[in-house]
This record gives C-alpha cells, structure tokens and sequence, in this order.
C-alpha cells in the first residue's frame, strides 16, 4: 500500500484567493493511501520544501502530491526536494491548481471543487507511479547558429570566448543582416557600420568560429547535447578559398540592371556581385537567375578576367553533416509586404518608401551616395510626411496586431537626421502615440521634436495619392485640433510593421520547438526564462521572438550565449526517463509509431519469438532508443494495438486519473 503525503499551496493569493485551500487539504487527506494532507502558504519556499523532506522521512511516504501551480516551473523544484529525502523524484506529481484551477474561474465553490478533482487524480495516478531512473547522455561539444545577423554575430562570438566552436549559418551571401543596411542608430546616431563591421571582422577571423554564408539549414535531427544538422551550401559559382574580393569580375560583367536586393531595388547590380564592400566573406557570388553563361551558355567575361581563377560555373549544391550539442536561432526579421495597402500608394508612386529604403537613400554607400532625392526624378524633397503604424497594431487580415516596437524611434531618428542635413525640408510624423520606452528613447524623441523642429501630429493618415505635378496629395486627420489636413508632399515615408523571417516556421518545424500565431518563436517562459525554447538544447536570440531593437537584440544575444554555454560545458546531461517503451508481445510491426516519432527514436528489428509449439518465428517489432526519445507520447496515440507505452504516463496512469476525475 502505497503512503501518500499530499502538500496544497496558497501561492500567496493567486490560489487562496479563489480556491479554498483548507478544504482541499482536508478532502485530499481521506483518498485512500494518504496519510498526510496539509496547506502551506509557499510550497516553493525553502519552508516548503523542508515541509516536504521532513514529511517524507517522517512518515515513510512512498509518494507525494504538490497541489500547486504549473509542473513547468516547479516539478523539477519538488523532485529535488524529494531526491534529497531519499524518495525517488518521479514519484512526486504535481497537481496544477492555479493556471488550471485559480486563474479561470471566479467561484470559490466550484474552483475549489474542481481544485479537489485534480488533486484526486494526481493521488490516483501516484499511486501506480514506479521509481524511474535517469539516464546520462554526451555533449558534442559544438554550437550551431541559425541567422548571420547582429544577433547571430554576437551569440556566436560569446560561444567562442567560452571556448567552444560554433557554426553560423547563413542564408544570403554575407553575414551582417539588417544592421548591415542602416546608416545611424538610435539614441547614439552613431553609425550602424562602424559598430557592425568590427564584430564582422572579428567573426569571420575567430579560429573557432566557422561561417557557412549563402546556406541554410535542411535537416535536424537528434535531442539536447546531440543534434545531427544538414546544412545545405548553395552553389556560389565561385570558389570560396580563392576569390580575393577584388571586384573586378563585378566591373566587367555586361548585365548591369539586376535589382539590387541590398539597397531594396533603389539601383541595381551586375549578374557577379558583392553585396556591399564590407560583406564578410568578401566573396563574389552569381545570380544564376541573369548569369548569361548559365542562362545561355555564352559570355564567360568574368571567368576570363579573373587572375585566380576562382569562377566555377559547373558548382553545384552541397549537404554538410554535422553534430552539435546546441542551437541557436537567430534568424531575425523583415519589414511586411505592403501591397494590401493601396491607401497609401506604395505600389503607385516611386517616391512612397518605406523607412528601411529610407535607410538606403541617406546611407553614404547607397544609390545616392547618402545624398536624399526622390527616387522619381532625383530632386531634393522639401516636404516629407512619415506615417506610423502601417500594418502594426491592426485588427484586420492584412496587418499585424501587435506593437513593432522600433518604428517610432527610427522615425524620431529619420526626422532628425534629415532636419540637421537639409533645413529646409519640413517633416511631418503622423502618429497614433509615440512609445519610447527605453534609456534615454523618451529624451531622443523630445529632441525630434524641441530641437529640430519635427511636426509631430497624432492622427491617422486616411490615403495618399500622386499628381501629376510630381507631387504627392496626403490627406490626414488631425486629431487634438480635430481638423482635416491636405499636404502637398514630396516624399512620404512608411513605417511599415516588421515580422518574422519566412524561413522561421519551416524551420520551427524542423527543431520541433513552438511558434505564436504571428510566427515568433515561443520562449520557454516569458519571464524566467526568455531565450530558451521548450525543446531542451535550442535557444532564442533576438527578434526571431519579437520586435526588438539593436541594444536589447545584443543583449538576448548574449544570455542566448551564456545558456548554450551553460549546456556545452557539460560532459554529460541526465536524460529524460519517461520514454516510449514496446511491449513485444503486442507488436504487430505496422510503422505507426515509427512515422509519427519526431525525433527518429524508433525503428523495426526483426526479433526471434519461441511459440507455443516449441517452434520459433521471426517477427517485426518497434524498438525505441531511450537516448533519443523525448516523451512526447506522439507514438502511444498512433499505436493501434496498444503495445506503445511511456513510461511516467503509461496508458493505465492515465486512466486512473480519467476514473478520478469521472467519479
């Protein structure tokens, strides 16, 4: 017979407040098996805790209850607790009475009755709970980072200081991202290269840190400390170990109008290219897309002027396999599509851009030579209206619904850097609030506004439409003076809302970890731990999971690193016990299992059965790797004839607790 103790938390009054507690404890303590039942105002105190342990010893239990909150953020609390009494940790369950019970309902009478169902079902299962026994599992002592930008930069070099090789994989032709493309940063204005740069450099000259540009990745496989990754590198058409960067193939090649990605199709480039002169690896890459001599077969000009011969036109993709002990994704952001918003005459007029094009015509390497004119006829603006909020915090289909978070600052900072350069351009920012929330943000804004003179006008602009004059018609609401406004602009400027990169959910996918509904990936916790994932061994960093700015990107960028290299300087990790097990005897060898297992634990044998006639036959049957399984359960659901089980959550556990629950 098992001896149950069964421990109910007030958590202060998050579970007091709406759940009777006493009465819990008290209806807990006659379950048969229990011979201890009691409330305490923080379980997960240390009190708590040696409530626990003293329990345990003094009673002799062989199981315990925590009715209290999450298991995700206190199981592994109690199991300690337990362990250190001498009770084998998987015997302890957690009743969660506060996210399932405290906070959904308002009626103590039934919160509390339903308080006192869980905590039934967690002594029902309990008691058919086994001590498990934890494995161990090696680290490969190897990091892998998804995403080149400032965020990956910055993870990777932590890792390396640390002492650990590390992977930074890719996708375009240079490491850098967005950073890359901004000419100052806010609240500094300091340039965005300057910064930049020096952390490239640094990257591609680290002996530990190696850079996979212009790939991405194709497969994971694999658990925490042991994930096997397929990296595909794209075929460059140019050998890497021995193009120099001299440019000169990109100066003689003939096809001159290929849109340039880089200055957000302002000019264009050539067929051969390098996408700014500070790319890191300096390396020459073909757009197979306008290459003639790929096309066609005819030209070669590049080829024949290259004094190292580095042009391969017969270069083919590549798979890389390789084992790491953690990943991180960094994978970033881009600014939305704006074709649904006609209003606003992106797609009509040339001289609608969008604040990270803005970037590009006042960057110095941009298609002006930082010198602002209208992309139409390349005349100075005099009069430039910035819209905000296009496409953030919206409640339709065509928008997204939460905050961007960056657009007022860079706005604040395009303003101010257009006042000082031309005073006699006028700017006007129409906005539905500002939000300045960091250090010296709210004293950067103000500045817009005291020092330079920036109209700042909190309204909706309702549409925007070219004239044949060259000027473009912005009608707006003012809504303190409450009047309708007209301004004949020359240029007007979209803050347009920033989202995840496409590559992010494919990708999720793959690293079998959560995303929200806007494609962000899912911390772990939103407040005790923010960079990690829910799967054990991949890390967030920067606004792969939500809007952020450059200072607090680098800064995610660094605990993503400092939690990587809390795992890799492990030789050994415990491994989870509650994995899949086969009962062979039931098996009927149908693959169910095998095709649902994300993880690839399980694979078929053929084993040798004796039968009941002295005979033997050989019969297919699953076997599972204990090293890879994660407990998910998927394989118990597909199972048809029920062999599949998991261990900590066996199909009998479970409907012990449904008959609790049913009573």
């Amino acid at each position: 017979m098992k001896r149950i103790g069964v421990f109910v938390c007030h958590c202060g009054t998050n579970i007091a407040a709406t759940v009777d507690v006493k009465a819990v404890a008290e209806a807990l303590g006659h379950e048969p098996g229990v011979v201890i039942s009691q409330d305490y105002q923080y379980m997960c105190s240390e009190s708590g805790q040696n409530l626990v342990k003293n329990a345990i010893k003094e009673h002799k239990l062989t199981g315990v209850v925590v009715c209290s909150c999450s298991p995700r953020m206190h199981e592994n609390t109690f199991r300690k607790a337990a362990a250190s009494a001498g009770l084998n940790p998987y015997l302890v369950e957690i009743a969660n009475i506060r996210e399932q019970c405290s906070w959904i309902h308002k009626d103590i009478a039934s919160a509390t009755e339903k308080a006192i169902i869980l905590g039934k079902a967690a002594v029902a299962k309990v008691h058919l709970n086994s001590p498990l026994t934890a494995g161990e599992s090696p680290v490969v002592k190897r990091a892998l980072v998804i995403g080149g930008g400032i965020a990956g930069i910055q993870t990777a070099l932590d890792i390396a200081e640390a002492g650990f090789d590390v992977d930074i994989v890719e996708k375009n032709p240079t490491i850098g991202g967005k950073m890359a493309q901004i000419d100052k940063t806010f609240p500094t204005l300091d340039c965005a290269a300057c910064i930049l740069t020096p952390k490239m450099v640094e990257a591609s000259q680290n002996e530990r840190i190696t850079i996979h540009s212009f790939s991405e990745v194709a497969d994971v496989k694999g658990f925490v400390g042991n994930f096997t990754v397929k990296i595909k590198k794209k075929a460059r058409f140019v050998d890497e170990t021995k193009c120099t960067g001299c440019g000169l193939c990109t100066e003689k090649c003939p096809m001159k109008k290929v849109p340039n990605e880089f200055n957000m199709g302002l000019d264009n480039r050539t067929a051969i290219y390098i996408p700014f002169a500070q790319a890191v690896p300096k390396v020459a890459t073909i757009d197979p897309n306008y290459c003639m001599m790929l096309q066609k077969g005819k030209c070669g000009i590049c080829s024949s002027v290259c004094s190292v011969g580095a042009i391969d036109y017969k270069q083919e993709d590549k798979i890389i396999e390789q084992q790491y002990g953690a990943i991180v994704v960094a994978t970033g952001f881009n600014p939305i599509n704006l074709d649904k918003y006609d209003e606003f005459a992106y797609n009509q007029c040339p001289d609608v851009v969008t604040s990270l094009e803005l970037e590009r015509l006042m960057n110095a390497a941009g298609p002006n030579g930082g010198t602002l004119l209208r992309p139409s006829d390349k005349t100075h603006p005099h009069k430039i209206v910035f819209v905000q909020c296009v496409g953030s915090r919206c409640d339709d289909s065509k928008g997204k619904p939460y905050c961007s978070k960056i657009c007022c600052m860079y706005t604040a900072k395009h303003a101010m850097l257009i006042r000082e350069k031309y005073p006699d351009t006028e700017v006007y920012v129409f906005y539905i609030d500002v939000r300045t929330p960091g250090k010296n943000f709210d004293e950067f804004y103000r500045r817009a506004v005291e020092q330079y003179n920036v109209h700042y006008i909190k309204g909706m602009v309702g549409k925007v439409t070219p004239r044949s004059d060259g000027k473009i018609d912005v009608q707006a609401s003012d809504l303190l003076a409450n009047e309708q406004l007209h301004i004949d602009a020359d240029m007007v400027v979209l803050a347009a809302a920033i989202e995840p990169d496409k590559t992010a959910r494919p990708l999720a996918t793959m690293l079998t970890t959560q995303m929200d509904t806007n494609d962000f990936f899912t911390e772990a916790h939103p407040k005790l731990r923010p960079v990690e994932s829910a799967t054990a061994g991949i890390f967030l960093s920067g606004a792969c999971q939500g809007p952020k700015d450059i200072p607090e990107t680098v800064a995610q960028a660094s605990a993503a690193a400092a939690k990587a290299i809390g795992l890799l300087v492990k030789n050994s990790i415990t491994c989870n016990p509650c994995v899949a097990h086969s009962d062979e005897l039931m098996c009927n060898g149908c693959s169910s299992c095998e095709k649902v297992c994300p993880y690839g634990a399980i694979t078929y044998v053929d084993k040798e059965f004796r039968m009941p006639d002295r005979t033997t036959a050989i019969r297919r049957v699953a076997s599972v790797n204990p090293a890879v399984c994660q407990g998910c359960g998927a394989c118990t659901v597909a199972c048809p004839s029920g062999a599949m089980d998991l261990n900590g959550f066996s199909n009998s556990q479970i409907m012990s607790e449904v008959d609790a629950i049913c009573k």
